[in-house]
């Protein structure tokens, strides 16, 4: 589906008349195919909010966070909890970059950096929300040029797709006037036991990849490229989370208090299989494929349990695994990195499935 054509006319009297429009009403949408699994969403931040899928005991468990009501993801934003995260997902460095030779100031909103977007990021607007059919629900709205301090405007659109082979899919695409940055990811928190009642210590977890971005201590890359072999990040073959998630003598763990890494990923192909998860009480496995070149895995190790989420579920402390499809963090001021650049007549796009079975890899 083509995304809107307003972008490269945009004038200064286009944005004011459409930052003056009225701000959407927040609601919730659900899809679902024929097998029983089914999504909810809301437009506030473009979030999922449950997706249930079938467990080995012919049960559905939801295998996402999230809450009773709306108004409790506006007290949760910090969390990040189900969102579409950006326009720069991850971590920018001091919250500065440079593109075309000028310099560039972002919101800081982690430390000494920028984080998710900013502090009035994607994941904080209430987004245009259309259901195109009982399997799909489409997600659009305009990041006017300054937001949070990027340049350009730039008009995205997400497409939420449930398949009958019980996959679900989120695709991007996203256009500007002005040469900008963009790098757009899903912040939802799986726990495939169906409830945060339960640590993801125990989910074995395979990534595809031989190498991660090394990190300071504010978890912004130093620009190396370094090997997993031999160290806790070495997910090649499929391992507990929790079996060496506090070796706190690799200085990566130390930093990040567990998972919070970006992996760089072996693509055989554009598209392929970043990751793969496996409940044993449940027998739920969730394959991650995407066509991105990193994969950030985050094991929940900042959640202090005050927050509560759907049904009374406390989210504890690694009780909920964010798999966050991605170009690497803090891009914009590495150029050994992928470039996170896009510039007007060019489109955005990326495509992320979360596929589901219950047959252990």
């Amino acid at each position: 589906m083509k995304p809107f054509k307003i972008i490269g006319m945009l004038s200064l009297v286009a944005v004011i008349a459409l930052s003056c429009q009225r701000t959407p009403k927040v609601e919730m949408i659900t899809i679902s195919n024929h097998n029983g699994m089914s999504a909810t969403f809301t437009n506030y931040g473009a979030r999922i909010t449950s997706l249930i899928v079938p467990a080995s005991d012919g049960t559905f468990k939801d295998v996402v966070w999230g809450y009773d009501t709306v108004e409790e993801y506006y007290d949760s934003n910090d969390l990040y909890c189900g969102p579409i995260v950006g326009r720069y997902g991850n971590r920018i460095g001091k919250g500065r970059f440079v593109l075309d030779g000028k310099e560039y100031f972002l919101t800081i909103n982690d430390g000494e950096n920028h984080l998710h977007g900013g502090s009035g990021g994607l994941s904080t607007k209430v987004w245009n929300m259309e259901k195109l059919s009982d399997r799909e629900v489409k997600m659009s709205i305009l990041s006017p040029d300054g937001e949070e301090g990027y340049p350009g405007n730039v008009e995205i659109t997400v497409y939420y797709t449930l398949n009958y082979d019980n996959s679900f899919d989120i695709k991007y695409e996203a256009v500007t006037d002005a040469p900008t940055i963009i790098n757009l990811t899903s912040h939802a928190y799986f726990n495939l036991h169906g409830t945060s009642k339960y640590s993801t210590n125990s989910h074995i977890l395979r990534i595809n990849a031989s190498h991660f971005t090394p990190t300071d201590e504010g978890l912004i890359p130093t620009g190396e490229i370094a090997s997993v072999g031999g160290t806790p990040l070495d997910f090649r073959v499929p391992t507990a989370i929790g079996e060496r998630i506090d070796e706190v003598s690799f200085e990566p763990i130390a930093f990040a208090g567990g998972y919070d890494h970006n992996w760089v990923l072996d693509k055989e192909r554009e598209f392929s299989l970043a990751a793969e998860v496996f409940e044993p009480s449940t027998g739920i496995v969730m394959q991650v494929w995407s066509d991105q070149p990193g994969l950030q895995f985050y094991s929940g190790n900042f959640m202090d349990g005050k927050d509560i989420g759907r049904g009374g579920d406390i989210h504890g402390y690694r009780t909920g695994i964010a798999l966050e499809t991605q170009n690497y963090p803090d891009a914009p001021n590495h150029p050994d990195f992928p470039s996170p650049v896009l510039r007007p007549g060019e489109v955005y796009k990326q495509l992320t499935r979360y596929s589901f079975s219950l047959n252990a890899f």
